[in-house]
């Protein structure tokens, strides 16, 4: 399957428009938002856990991160609830599932190969930090390497960003909206801006809370079956 593989091209989904659609694993169901593969693949979704559903135990040959959008997600490794972010590095493994239901955002096969970093953290529990370049904005760092920054924007009311994506960036909207272009991008969409594209956004009047990860498009490449 390719969906949205053309990553020179501006990408906005709106996934709560999307239906969604059943995966190998009863009481698991995806919204896809771009995918290079079948079921093994490089891919962004998000990812809904019916009550009480589960994966069989496996291994992240290329490496998971995600972060929990609604519920409790869990594994051997403990219980996440809304706001946590787990990167899990590829060779890693754990079976996952959840008991009350939960639905996450998750990103697979886009790691460096190499990488053995676990990452485990409740951003709802971190606070916030000035933003010394942009007035309007306020930052939890999440996570930063040699090839990638994510981190939690919070855009005051009615901010005014303009951004450069020289190496590419993709937004997931938490709460509140902003706009883009011609678009208005509500909770749950998902805009992907190319390698020397440019963010012009305006946030709502309530305001945005936003996933942010940038500079990591240079490294796009399908994974290995």
């Amino acid at each position: 399957m390719e969906l949205n593989t053309n990553f020179a091209a501006r990408i906005v989904v709106h996934a709560a428009e999307l239906d969604w659609i059943d995966s190998p694993i009863e009481g698991v169901q995806r919204r896809m938002l771009d995918r290079i593969g079948d079921e093994v693949a490089r891919a962004t979704s998000i990812v809904k856990y019916a009550p009480r559903s589960a994966f069989s135990p496996h291994v992240h040959t290329g490496g998971e991160e995600f972060i929990v959008l609604d519920g409790v997600f869990s594994d051997e490794h403990g219980d996440f609830p809304a706001g946590s972010y787990i990167r899990n590095p590829p060779t890693s493994s754990h079976t996952p599932g959840s008991t009350p239901g939960c639905v996450i955002f998750v990103k697979l096969w886009q790691f460096d190969p190499t990488d053995r970093t676990h990452v485990r953290l409740q951003y709802n529990k971190m606070g916030t930090l000035p933003d010394p370049e942009r007035t309007a904005v306020r930052v939890t760092p999440l996570y930063e390497d040699e090839r990638e920054t994510v981190q939690i924007e919070h855009w005051a009311p009615g901010a005014k960003l303009r951004m450069k994506t020289p190496e590419g960036a993709e937004f997931l909207v938490l709460d509140g909206n902003f706009t883009d272009a011609a678009d208005t991008l509500n909770k749950h969409s998902w805009l992907r801006l190319p390698m020397g594209g440019e963010l012009q956004a305006t946030a709502g009047s309530k305001g945005a809370k936003v996933w942010v990860k940038t500079r990591h498009l240079r490294f796009v490449a399908p994974p290995s079956p």
